[in-house]
């Protein structure tokens, strides 16, 4: 692996190749292992200020998922949620650990809880956050949704990606000005270790296309075993943000649902759908505590 200093933090990383693909990680302190699985747009960078602050206690482990950022995207390219989490296990063998505390957001928490059904040997526990599954909704708000996101899915080849994408987001209900201002800030954190890294990325572009032409629909359809997690063993804290607490999104449903059927606690997690990227030092607290409750 190799090594670069940033924010006075000693940053390890490397590639590991798996099922077609090389896979960019990077792994930061010592300690229980923690694997952070990132949203659509899989950049492991949105984690680097959260991770920086966790690693004096976790060995962190964020990641680009296939096709996004520094990994690569080699065809034939289609996405299915159970590779996604054999790709997570293959990051954490290759940093030499067997399992590791998960978290996911939005689609990274759709992958938490694919890892929690087929994965379970390589999660000591997962926190999972906001996780766009309508389908564990009532039948017709599930059908609702599941129209919106067919929508923006045709939209793409209709009237190009970036539309499409546009779609998607004004419709799912999260504050879209709030996170382009905390994606603003995770950039501004992350510039200078970007530059001296050097590191090949895919394009903006091409992450927008592989979003909404090949992951949009198989995760906003997935539908978690709720059974099999339980009979797997295990351990789940659901969380929301208090954004979408305050304003009873559908976020907030799905993860009392997920919460009552799983028999879990819910966590209530600072700002909005992505405020780990503006609000690094509230979430690091919040997610320190509850990984001192997972351990106990």
């Amino acid at each position: 692996m190799d090594t670069m200093n940033t924010n006075q933090n000693l940053v390890q990383s490397g590639r590991v190749t798996t099922e077609g693909d090389d896979l960019y990680y990077e792994v930061r302190g010592q300690g229980q292992p923690f694997l952070m699985i990132p949203a659509a747009g899989g950049d492991g960078d949105y984690y680097a200020a959260v991770a920086d602050l966790l690693c004096n206690e976790y060995k962190v482990i964020t990641y680009d998922r296939r096709a996004n950022a520094r990994s690569t995207m080699h065809a034939p390219q289609n996405f299915e949620i159970s590779q996604q989490s054999r790709d997570a296990v293959a990051v954490l063998h290759a940093v030499g650990e067997t399992s590791a505390f998960v978290f996911g957001n939005s689609s990274g928490a759709v992958i938490a809880l694919d890892m929690a059904k087929t994965q379970p040997q390589a999660v000591r526990a997962v926190i999972v956050h906001e996780p766009p599954v309508p389908r564990v909704l009532p039948l017709p708000q599930a059908r609702k949704w599941q129209r919106r996101f067919a929508s923006a899915y045709l939209t793409a080849f209709r009237f190009g990606s970036y539309v499409a994408a546009t779609q998607f987001m004004l419709g799912v209900r999260i504050p879209m000005l709030k996170i382009a201002r905390a994606q603003r800030r995770s950039n501004e954190y992350t510039r200078s270790r970007r530059e001296q890294s050097g590191e090949h990325r895919l394009s903006v572009k091409v992450g927008v296309e592989f979003l909404v032409k090949g992951e949009l629909l198989p995760m906003t359809n997935y539908l978690p075993d709720v059974e099999r997690i339980k009979h797997n063993g295990v351990k789940v804290f659901m969380a929301v943000g208090e954004w979408a607490r305050s304003r009873k999104t559908w976020h907030l449903q799905v993860a009392h649902i997920l919460a009552e059927q799983l028999g879990c606690e819910l966590v209530t997690f600072p700002g909005h759908h992505g405020s780990y990227e503006d609000m690094p030092q509230e979430w690091a607290a919040t997610l320190r505590r509850v990984l001192h409750q997972a351990e106990a």
